[in-house]
């Protein structure tokens, strides 16, 4: 699926805004320090540049054949390249069928094994080229996954400590009737990755016997 801007053309564009854009100030450093919405433009300032100096490391490590090749790939993605393309066999076999036509010998005639020569290499070069960054946008996509696979454990396990604390006080309170609620109880364990991939790799795993992927009940909630 392609998005709406290339990988490449995100990664450069927020490069340049990094480089050009000012530090940006801390709460630390304005007046009136220490206040919630200080504290929150200061997160989202910590975020913001979080996630461009991601982008600039990954940009720093593009060498010099690379980039050349990248951007070759994104010249060959415009629509004027598939206009190229077809003039050139136009013209390739009008100008052949015209040197026919005044009685001179044509300089690829037909079926044009020259002309399916010189596109069977464009299409291997091409597909090469291609190739090659999609190996690379893969690796940074790859490294994006496994950021927000600790970031999805991380708010995980928060949330179960977040819901202990709040049955904890719930617990506490004298005002408040003490009931036992389960799925409370069962939330507040956070999740054991292990045992969903478990889970997950024994569903996908098609029966011996009717083909249909197999339940299982084995709990995935750390103890």
């Amino acid at each position: 699926m392609r998005m709406p801007m290339g990988e490449e053309e995100l990664v450069t564009t927020q490069t340049k805004r990094m480089k050009s854009t000012p530090t940006i100030v801390t709460s630390s450093d304005t007046p009136g320090a220490g206040t919630p919405l200080s504290s929150e433009n200061d997160q989202i300032s910590q975020n913001i540049n979080a996630v461009l100096g991601f982008y600039a490391r990954e940009d720093e490590k593009i060498s010099y054949w690379q980039r050349a090749l990248e951007r070759l790939s994104r010249a060959i993605g415009q629509p004027v390249f598939l206009g190229f393309i077809l003039c050139f066999v136009l013209l390739w076999t009008l100008g052949d069928l015209s040197m026919s036509l005044v009685g001179q010998t044509g300089f690829d005639p037909p079926p044009f094994f020259w002309l399916q020569g010189i596109i069977g290499l464009a299409a291997l070069l091409t597909a090469t080229i291609v190739l090659i960054r999609q190996n690379r946008l893969a690796k940074v996509e790859e490294q994006r996954a496994h950021l927000d696979l600790k970031v999805n454990l991380l708010t995980e396990q928060k949330v179960a400590k977040l819901i202990d604390l709040i049955e904890e006080l719930r617990r506490d309170l004298p005002n408040v009737t003490h009931r036992h609620d389960p799925e409370a109880a069962a939330l507040q364990h956070s999740m054991n990755p292990d045992a969903v991939l478990a889970a997950l790799d024994e569903r996908a795993a098609p029966d011996e016997t009717s083909g249909l992927p197999r339940e299982t009940d084995k709990p995935v909630n750390s103890p």
